[in-house]
């Protein structure tokens, strides 16, 4: 263990730590330490169309014209989505906030790359990078700040003999969920480790949990949530997953409502919008927070969450066999939408990528791990 961290947390599906030799879930010296994650971008064919959704979804547009939306929570910061006009839906990469101009400067200096401004509409300056992947990731620092926005007030409760609301009823209404901010995004790619260990080195991520394929832990893992450090600062239970895959693409991004009553009201108004639950709602394990899971118009899975772990920088990686009865600690089984086995677009665009990811070698999904993968979808 590092000295001054602490063990493993300690939960339904976390009970251990890594064995003797197993990845640490960190580097010893990264180039910076980044602070958050910032916004995500996208490519899709009708912006009406998206921020029709958005706004059901719990988004207030900051910026618009006819080739651009930006998205944006009640929290004060920068957009959490921006949205560019283009001929198909496409995940484009994602921006983490650095805590300066100074770590911009030694990141383009330990990768061959140069700090750029930023478009007016955003402000701040950028360093774009490709991860393994090929994944555009930019870092970003000294963007314009949006003031932060009102938002919903949180339900007051009664616990037992703890009263909180007394001669008052509690009706909350039927209206979107108000977005606080971006929480996470989830990537698949094919080449996990490589990736993984770019992540750590290059922006200081740690890793909150391991998951490895049941059978196969010698092998290594094969899914980690990993966090921001900013030492004895909270930061969320992941900022960043990723997940060993046939192919590269973008799985899903998380949003942050106020808590239950505003998820599950919000997730009313989106039926009655006519748009699609994916999955939802329940409980997670790893980072515990309550969810639920929608498709988007352009098909791309968005989750509504509230009541998540946070964690320092002193606490050591959990390692756990990966099942899809483990994603939940309550609520319905994963669906088929959620697991991306569903019939349609998706489920053959993945069928197409597990023929050419076993066809070549410049990658870490083998027969084997197929075969691991497949035993989770039935767990």
């Amino acid at each position: 263990m590092h000295d001054g961290h602490h063990g493993t947390h300690n939960d339904l599906h976390s009970e251990q730590g890594a064995l003797p030799g197993e990845h640490p879930g960190r580097a010893a010296n990264p180039v910076i330490k980044v602070h958050d994650i910032a916004w995500l971008e996208f490519f899709k064919p009708d912006l009406a169309r998206a921020e029709a959704f958005a706004r059901a979804f719990g988004f207030v547009a900051s910026y618009r014209d006819a080739h651009e939306l930006h998205l944006r929570g009640t929290q004060a910061g920068s957009p959490c989505v921006i949205i560019r006009k283009g001929p198909r839906s496409r995940f484009l990469g994602l921006a983490f906030r650095a805590a300066d101009t100074r770590d911009l400067v030694r990141l383009a200096d330990a990768t061959d790359t140069r700090v750029n401004r930023l478009p007016q509409t955003l402000g701040g300056s950028v360093v774009d990078l490709l991860d393994p992947s090929g994944i555009r990731v930019r870092v970003v620092a000294g963007t314009d700040e949006l003031p932060a926005l009102p938002g919903q007030e949180p339900q007051r409760l009664n616990f037992g003999g703890d009263l909180d609301r007394v001669n008052a009823t509690q009706r909350p209404p039927r209206e979107p969920a108000t977005v606080h901010r971006l929480g996470h995004v989830v990537l698949q790619t094919t080449s996990y480790l490589r990736t993984l260990n770019w992540y750590l080195e290059h922006l200081g991520l740690i890793v909150s949990d391991f998951l490895y394929y049941e059978g196969q832990r010698d092998r290594g893992p094969t899914m980690s949530f990993i966090r921001c450090d900013r030492g004895k600062t909270l930061t969320d239970h992941h900022t960043l997953a990723l997940t060993l895959g046939p192919s590269n693409r973008y799985v899903h991004s998380a949003y942050e409502v106020t808590d239950l009553d505003a998820l599950a009201v919000g997730g009313q108004y989106l039926l009655d919008e006519g748009y699609s639950r994916s999955w939802g709602i329940g409980r997670h394990i790893l980072g515990s927070q309550i969810f639920d899971y929608w498709r988007d118009p352009d098909g791309f899975l968005v989750e509504h969450f509230a009541d998540s772990d946070v964690f320092d920088s002193t606490l050591e990686p959990g390692w756990a066999a990966m099942t899809a009865s483990g994603l939940a600690q309550w609520g319905p089984p994963a669906t088929k939408d959620f697991l991306g086995i569903a019939p349609g677009r998706v489920f053959l665009n993945e069928l197409r990528s597990i023929l050419t990811a076993l066809r070549s070698d410049d990658n870490e999904f083998d027969l084997e791990r197929l075969r691991g993968l497949l035993k989770v979808a039935t767990s």
